[in-house]
């Protein structure tokens, strides 16, 4: 025989006994852990068939091929040692002072490698680490619970690979920013506010299952109270580049009241960088800007807590701000947004300046439509960008959104690479 199955309770084993032994009434005892005792001398194939034995075949093909991935990258990491080894020589043969701007760029540069390196560190040790609890699992016995130690830890280290692998990607020049998310309601329909706040929890938990708190800097309710627009700041790196695919029209398909007829509700998504150190210094003339807000419009009270809505007028690019505690600082915050997404059209039309911008080429995405959440006659969410399709209408709503968000930096990185 290949093997000699054991039970046993903590770090204890009894050897198997016949089934008329007692030892069949512990077999039914589920805190009992499973061993398979696997003789050294045994051939590769035996200890697979002991592996399919125990359902661990699969278990250990997953933890192997997420740490092969994990050890393709070393040269990744030693790239980055020598980029990071340049930029720091750099630095030491240049004088930073007589060049503020040049200085700041190279420092910014550095910091980003450091933290690449670090993480690539860190991505190394973790799969030395799980290589090295699956080979403990080996060693006289296969142990069950090692093994789930040394898979929850692949998990870990694949979530971090397709991170990096995306974030090598994301190489436009505003994607390591933070991103700012309004929605907007569509008109004339009460699902459609329904559905924009469950679109807003949708974003709000997907920041969450990466460790961030999506806040909610406002939002404005309708004349009759019901929900009209919502702001959500994300301030933490590479949002605005996993979350620019978002812009456009959320489309939600349910039935009319029980009936055969589909109803359709839309929700406007816009993105825009959120700059997390020093925003760019671009200059609008005063005379481009219309400005308006309650308080222009006869409001009789103290400049505090109004909305401020700045329009551009070689654009007509409108945003606006209502979740400060004064008029200036609604005012600052609309124009920081209204600069962010100039920025973001100059860089797409390929222009250094705004006055060379063509406004009639700027494509406002938040109005085509993006994607289509079908909660009848089937569940199941269809990007329109990408084509993908994802059965699981649920877990997409409950922020799992990675599918959607990588289909759509292939496919741009696909198109800026033809």
């Amino acid at each position: 025989m290949a093997a000699e199955a054991v039970f046993g309770g903590g770090t204890a084993s009894t050897p198997w006994k016949s089934p008329s032994s007692s030892a069949t009434n512990k077999r039914s005892k589920t805190n009992q852990l499973l061993y398979f005792t696997i003789r050294a001398s045994h051939s590769i194939d035996d200890k697979n068939r002991a592996y399919k034995q125990l359902g661990l075949f699969s278990l250990r093909k997953k933890i192997e091929d997420v740490i092969l991935r994990a050890e393709m990258l070393a040269p990744n990491l030693e790239l980055e040692e020598a980029e990071r080894i340049r930029q720091e020589e750099m630095i030491r043969d240049c004088d930073l002072w007589d060049d503020p701007a040049k200085s700041n760029e190279v420092l910014v540069k550095l910091a980003d490698t450091v933290k690449l390196v670090n993480a690539l560190k860190d991505l190394k040790y973790k799969a030395e680490e799980a290589k090295l609890i699956t080979q403990l699992a080996e060693i006289d016995a296969v142990n069950y619970s090692l093994f789930e130690q040394a898979y929850d830890a692949s998990l870990v280290i694949s979530d971090l690979l397709d991170k990096y692998e995306v974030s090598k990607l994301l190489r436009e020049p505003y994607d390591m920013e933070g991103a700012c998310i309004t929605i907007k309601a569509g008109s004339g329909s009460n699902k459609s506010e329904e559905w924009a706040e469950q679109l807003l929890s949708m974003y709000i938990k997907w920041a969450k299952k990466q460790g961030y708190n999506g806040r909610v800097v406002e939002k404005n309710l309708s004349m009759n109270g019901s929900f009209e627009s919502a702001t959500i700041d994300l301030e933490f790196e590479y949002a605005y580049g996993f979350l620019s695919g978002e812009r456009g029209v959320h489309c939600m398909i349910s039935s009319r009241n029980g009936s055969a007829r589909n109803e359709v509700s839309s929700v406007g998504v816009d993105v825009v960088p959120l700059f997390l150190g020093t925003t760019p210094d671009l200059q609008i003339s005063d005379d481009d800007l219309i400005l308006s807000s309650p308080l222009l419009l006869g409001e009789k009270r103290s400049r505090t807590g109004y909305k401020v809505c700045v329009q551009h007028i070689p654009t007509g690019l409108t945003f606006q701000s209502s979740g400060e505690r004064s008029y200036f600082a609604n005012q600052i915050k609309a124009l920081n947004r209204l600069k962010a997404k100039l920025l973001v059209i100059a860089n797409d039309q390929g222009v250094s300046s705004l006055s060379r911008i063509n406004a009639d080429t700027i494509m406002d995405m938040s109005k085509k439509e993006t994607r289509r959440y079908m909660f009848h006659p089937n569940k199941l969410v269809l990007d329109v960008k990408t084509g993908l399709e994802l059965p699981d209408l649920n877990s997409v709503l409950d922020g799992n959104i990675e599918p959607l968000i990588r289909a759509h930096i292939n496919t741009r990185h696909s198109n800026f690479t033809i």
